[in-house]
């Protein structure tokens, strides 16, 4: 046996201001209200998802790490991405794991398209998925915000080399020009078998 890590909601109470959005959006069950507050009712009710972080307007809500004991996993499968959610639609504008990161802005394709995506591009990186098509979503305003309101080095964009690939690259450079800070960032297209053909 070996200790896995899985993910485990964190409510603090001192940024909680008792709104409750976070008990509505939360489709486990998970979160409930006591003296104004949200707290944890029970862990196992919590599936992970985090529905509950972009809803709440102070960041009161945030996942860690929790080690518990599980089968022994292959260096291959550990994960190595260190934030949950990392769907662009879940995610938070502030929360602690973007304090001086390297974010990874993916086309959810290229993940799966590129074999070395994990090794090349996931490493100690935050990471943002999406896919411009079927989101049907305009990213750029929520990206200015999360780079205008955090500490980011750089930024990486992986994209497919097909047509509607290019909405999550525009959005990603608009949000970098709206943002008015110097970070450095490059695009990455992959082709449809595998390869990079840009960088």
């Amino acid at each position: 046996m070996t200790k896995k890590m899985t993910k485990k909601i964190n409510i603090d109470s001192q940024k909680c201001i008792g709104c409750g959005v976070c008990v509505t959006a939360c489709a486990g069950g998970a979160i409930g209200m006591k003296d104004g507050k949200a707290y944890l009712l029970q862990e196992d009710y919590c599936d992970g998802l985090g529905r509950c972080l972009p809803v709440c307007p102070t960041g009161a809500i945030t996942f860690e790490n929790a080690a518990e004991n599980a089968t022994k996993i292959t260096a291959a499968e550990e994960p190595t991405f260190s934030q949950w959610p990392i769907q662009l639609k879940l995610l938070p504008i502030n929360a602690p794991y973007f304090d001086n990161a390297k974010l990874l802005i993916a086309a959810d394709c290229s993940a799966y398209t590129y074999k070395r995506f994990r090794a090349d591009f996931m490493q100690g990186r935050i990471i943002m998925i999406g896919c411009p098509k079927l989101d049907d979503i305009d990213y750029s305003e929520k990206l200015t915000k999360i780079l205008q309101s955090n500490n980011i080095k750089s930024v990486i964009i992986t994209r497919m080399e097909v047509p509607c690939c290019s909405g999550i690259e525009i959005a990603a450079k608009k949000a970098l020009q709206n943002c008015n800070k110097a970070i450095p960032w490059q695009v990455v297209t992959i082709s449809t078998n595998g390869n990079i053909i840009e960088s």
